[in-house]
């Protein structure tokens, strides 16, 4: 079910940056663990970054429940292995995912309703401990779109198609689209979406912030990877610390003061650990005046 690939990063990169890859193509290149239904879930690790890519082209990458479990595997994964930092989730073939795979609701009900205690879209009620970045292309709709929601971070392409097409044949969100996509575009333009069940392009996607970055056709993984490598550079304790405050403060807590005594709690730890070797550096003279460029002084810890 799952391969999982190694490859030159040289190459891994050139690769990425055409995502349309042909699956054979893919997995022909370097070790497969394990090729279960023609490998539906890719991994491909090389430092600090992991990928991960839905591969079920002839079916526009919709889940069924085999592919569901691999994709919820491979997340978990990636949260245990120390060396990865962050992961980007994409789709072969140029589309990002299609939704759930309704010839198998439909030919088996029963089957499918079985994976709903994990999601049927496999990670949709996992929480990672790490960043995950969505590369979003061609179609990104019904449980697809909740996907996409479920990363932190949304690359769209100006022409990729998002939407509750699901609206259509009576099929509800219960993978998170009804929880995250209010918290990201607020209730208004959320429901537009939800009762109306009507695709949103790029341009519209990045207007809302349903979309964090816009970029041409074609680009979506590779502008993905290096946004990612951009993520990788930072102290990650903060950085994580940061992140687990704010999805706390969106989707648990109770009221401000629950909100900001989490923070506090969470945060401070970091101080001792990362904040003062970084304020040392800024008294040092590194990073002044917004600099971002600090790679020749990477932190130690």
């Amino acid at each position: 079910m799952i391969a999982s690939l190694g490859r030159g990063s040289r190459f891994l990169h050139r690769c990425l940056l055409n995502s349309r890859v042909k699956p054979k193509t893919m997995s022909t290149l370097g070790k497969t663990d394990t090729c279960a239904e023609e490998g539906t879930v890719i991994v491909e690790r090389h430092p600090e970054i992991t990928m991960i890519g839905i591969n079920r082209p002839e079916k526009r990458n919709c889940i069924n429940s085999p592919t569901a479990a691999a994709l919820l595997k491979a997340f978990q994964d990636f949260d245990n292995d120390d060396s990865s930092k962050v992961a980007v989730l994409y789709g072969v073939g140029g589309n990002f995912c299609a939704g759930f795979d309704l010839k198998e609701l439909s030919d088996c009900p029963p089957v499918a309703l079985s994976a709903y205690d994990r999601g049927p879209m496999g990670p949709s009620r996992y929480e990672t401990k790490k960043p995950v970045i969505a590369a979003v292309e061609g179609f990104a709709v019904a449980g697809g779109l909740e996907l996409a929601l479920w990363c932190d971070l949304r690359v769209v392409e100006e022409t990729a198609v998002m939407g509750v097409f699901c609206r259509r044949f009576g099929v509800p969100l219960i993978d998170g689209g009804t929880v995250r996509l209010p918290a990201i575009v607020g209730l208004g333009r959320a429901l537009d979406l939800i009762l109306t069940g009507r695709a949103i392009k790029g341009k519209e996607a990045f207007e809302w912030g349903l979309a964090n970055r816009i970029v041409a056709c074609g680009t979506a993984v590779g502008q993905a990877l290096n946004l990612a490598q951009s993520l990788v550079k930072y102290p990650q304790k903060c950085m994580l610390a940061d992140r687990t405050s704010a999805l706390n403060a969106t989707f648990a807590a109770k009221s401000l003061q629950e909100a900001l005594k989490f923070e506090h709690e969470n945060g401070i730890s970091v101080i001792m650990e990362e904040s003062v070797e970084g304020a040392q550096k800024f008294v040092d003279g590194i990073g002044r005046h917004g600099k971002f460029n600090l790679d020749s002084h990477k932190s130690k810890l």
